[in-house]
């Protein structure tokens, strides 16, 4: 039987209010709301790392304590309202529950807080009563030995957790909460960004990005992949673990004076004109918005969907990339608006018959957002392909790709519909990534 204890964070004298939900709150309770309740802890934003030698156990409390004061986001409940709107509750004081499991003489800490991490990581969250964090600890003679954060995407995006988890080291290793904020400059809460969302200002962004998003739904290819025939089985999950790409994917941006992400979403979008018969592609891509005023360092979720549009994506591996950049660029300033208008508006246009693109594939580059918990890379220099789980059918989705970074490779996740892309289709889209990436990266070598 595994000994747990649970101990209390009180929190008070925080700052306290009510408004409407951020753009990017409603967006993710709403795509969650869409889940299978067994794929909901999926969207859980999730880290955990060793401290050795280890850390006291107040330090990491009080470090923990002070990091609520510092960051709205941990301890705002979202609560739904008649019109199907949240409401964002910010709380000035409450209590946060840490789990800590007792390490014993000879118990390997690692193992023991790999554990723990995964049970706290399968919960779902039920935001509108409970805070969005959930936090884990292995002590060991009286030192936190490691250490689990789990949150709710309604709180923090990968980004946002990447900052989450650098101000949680600085507060436990005695920096002031105000040393923090001299330090960089503050990120707005989530009080405050929606707030401006709200404004004249903010009210204009949203309709200039709407507007361009339903400029590309009208443009692009209604079908990219046919039509499956009957039902969805379980949505097969393929990762592709590649030691080249890092390099290749580097080589290849330099050579063509891109960013590394344009690399990868242009052998996506090539990949996906290749198997689907198609000579464009289309695509939602996750687009961090952290290059607006104010959110480059906020803690909360203010990533968002562009609708990236690619007209000959089969041409030569090295224009697609260069026309992929320049198209990506426009993908990115106009991913930050309201969903629930965007979705309403688009209802509207496919109730008039209006034809619209195919929006059935995700990309999503994750790489260095969110810390890599320890044993999640395997090792080995070479390509590997797994089948690590099966999800419940999304309806409306042809494929997800995420690109995720670890220490000695980077990995391509895919989760896709089998009635559309069968395993075997699978493999030849994540491996043909690889190769028009390496390839390409050897002629630039060369040339």
């Amino acid at each position: 039987m595994t000994t747990r204890q649970l101990l209390e964070i009180v929190f008070s004298s925080g700052r306290s209010g009510a408004g409407p939900a951020t753009w990017g709150q409603q967006a993710v309770r709403d795509a969650v709301s869409r889940l299978a309740p067994a794929d909901v802890p999926r969207y859980n934003i999730a880290t955990a790392a060793p401290l050795d030698p280890g850390l006291p156990l107040p330090a990491l409390l009080d470090g923990l304590e002070r990091l609520l004061h510092l960051h709205d986001s941990l301890h705002t409940r979202l609560v739904p309202s008649e019109d199907g709107r949240l409401l964002q509750v910010l709380d000035g004081e409450g209590r946060l529950d840490v789990e800590v499991r007792p390490c014993a003489e000879g118990c390997d800490p690692a193992q023991a807080g790999g554990r723990l991490h995964d049970e706290l990581a399968a919960q779902p969250f039920d935001t509108a009563v409970q805070w969005p964090i959930r936090v884990g600890v292995v002590e060991a003679g009286g030192l936190a030995r490691y250490v689990s954060l789990v949150l709710s995407h309604t709180a923090v995006d990968g980004t946002g957790m990447n900052r989450l988890v650098a101000d949680l080291t600085a507060l436990c290793l005695g920096t002031s909460p105000d040393e923090l904020a001299k330090r960089r400059e503050p990120g707005q809460q989530p009080l405050e960004e929606a707030e401006f969302q709200v404004s004249e200002r903010g009210q204009r962004r949203d309709a200039g990005a709407r507007k361009q998003f339903l400029r590309k739904l009208r443009s692009g290819p209604a079908r990219l992949f046919p039509q499956p025939s009957g039902p969805a089985d379980a949505f097969p999950n393929a990762v592709l673990r590649s030691p080249a790409l890092p390099g290749a994917v580097e080589r290849v941006a330099a050579a063509h004076r891109v960013s590394s992400s344009s690399v990868l979403l242009a052998a996506t979008a090539a990949m996906t004109a290749r198997l689907s018969g198609s000579a464009e592609a289309v695509l939602n891509v996750v687009v961090s918005n952290r290059f607006l005023p104010g959110l480059t360092n906020a803690v909360s979720v203010v990533a968002g969907d562009g609708l990236f549009h690619l007209p000959d994506a089969t041409a030569e591996f090295g224009d697609v990339v260069r026309r992929t950049h320049a198209a990506a660029i426009g993908t990115y300033r106009h991913a930050y608006y309201d969903r629930l208008r965007l979705d309403a508006e688009i209802g509207r246009l496919a109730a008039e018959g209006a034809p619209l693109a195919d929006r059935s594939c995700v990309f999503n580059d994750t790489r260095e957002l969110v810390p890599a918990a320890p044993g999640t890379d395997t090792g080995g220099d070479r390509t590997t392909l797994t089948w690590p789980v099966e999800f419940e059918p999304r309806p409306g989705l042809t494929y997800a790709l995420d690109a995720l970074q670890s220490p000695d490779a980077l990995s391509l996740t895919m989760t896709a519909d089998p009635a559309v892309l069968p395993r075997p289709a699978m493999e030849r889209f994540l491996y043909g990534i690889e190769e028009l990436i390496v390839t390409e990266a050897r002629a630039a070598e060369a040339g």
